[in-house]
């Protein structure tokens, strides 16, 4: 049987990341001074599992691969660098890059040209994971011991600069982004400084989590069920359905902008998976949640470090 994947999806940088989102399953954090010296460094990867796994993906029909990370993957932009290097003989046509956003006004950007190669290599889209338009609210959650919020709109503005589409990839969060009135606005917002797609996925907790607090935090920010439907009532009947993904999730043309009403679960039935995810120590899996889901398992590098 030959398995079928939607996206192929790689890990990039570490469990760090810049900001502390309580939503999100790693809390391990790191102070943005320390930014300057991470980015020039990359974890040990396996690069012989990853042609493997890209291989395998390239087989079972993927046009876009993900990079993303769990923690914030641009604290490692010469990894990213590599890795789009390293996936050039493939010829993948779609190439995302998934973060929060916040480094780009950084030095470790503005001083560099890492921007301008990640576009050379093959990066089309980036998707800036948001909560709110307000930038005090996406403050509260992304830094809460922080003053401030970097302006999203010169973050777009940068981005769009080098020639990147941009997609918000809105996570839905109880008294935010949480009603057809708030999406309307967040429409309006996306017209104005011309960004091209949105993603809204409503914040749900794990099934299996390996962190039972933070899914406890999770189901306080949840958008209860009739509000959910509100908004799923007001999208079908607005808009225009375009494509329909294999997870759920449906792509829509609303109001004249492409909108994404998704879902942060993976479902696989059938031959045709979600997702087929690489990991930097070799790991090959098709599932976030169950480790199960596996398959390739680490290379011999990674199984030498964790003996000594």
């Amino acid at each position: 049987m030959a398995l079928k994947f939607q996206t192929y999806s790689i890990v990039a940088g570490t469990a760090y990341c810049n900001a502390s989102c309580q939503f999100c399953v790693s809390k391990m954090t790191t102070d943005s001074e320390k930014i300057k010296e991470l980015s020039d460094k990359t974890v040990e990867i396996d690069w012989r599992n990853f042609h493997k796994a890209s291989r395998l993906a390239q087989l079972g029909g993927v046009t876009t691969v993900l990079i993303t990370g769990k923690g914030e993957p641009t604290m490692y932009p010469k990894e990213i660098a590599d890795y789009l290097i390293h996936l050039e003989p493939y010829n993948f046509p779609l190439i995302e890059l998934q973060t929060n956003g916040t480094l780009f006004q950084h030095n470790l950007y503005t001083g560099s040209d890492y921007l301008r190669r990640w576009y050379e290599h093959g990066l089309n889209t980036i998707a800036i994971s948001i909560v709110s338009l307000d930038a005090e609210q996406n403050r509260g959650i992304y830094f809460p011991n922080k003053r401030e919020y970097p302006s999203l709109e010169k973050t777009i503005e940068i981005l769009h600069n080098e020639g990147f589409l941009i997609r918000l990839a809105v996570v839905g969060l109880k008294d935010h982004i949480d009603s057809p009135k708030k999406i309307e606005q967040l429409i309006g917002y996306c017209k104005s400084y011309g960004v091209e797609q949105i993603k809204w996925t409503p914040v749900t907790k794990a099934e299996n989590s390996v962190n039972l607090e933070v899914n406890k935090l999770i189901a306080r920010s949840e958008i209860p069920e009739d509000r959910l439907k509100e908004i799923k009532d007001y999208v079908e009947k607005n808009g225009t359905p375009l494509m329909s993904l294999v997870h759920g999730a449906v792509v829509y043309d609303l109001h004249g902008q492409n909108f994404c009403l998704s879902n942060c679960l993976t479902k696989h039935l059938g031959e045709e998976i979600r997702q087929l995810i690489f990991f930097s120590n070799g790991e090959v899996r098709y599932d976030w949640q169950y480790p199960g889901a596996i398959i390739l398992g680490k290379g011999k590098e990674a199984r030498k470090i964790k003996q000594r």
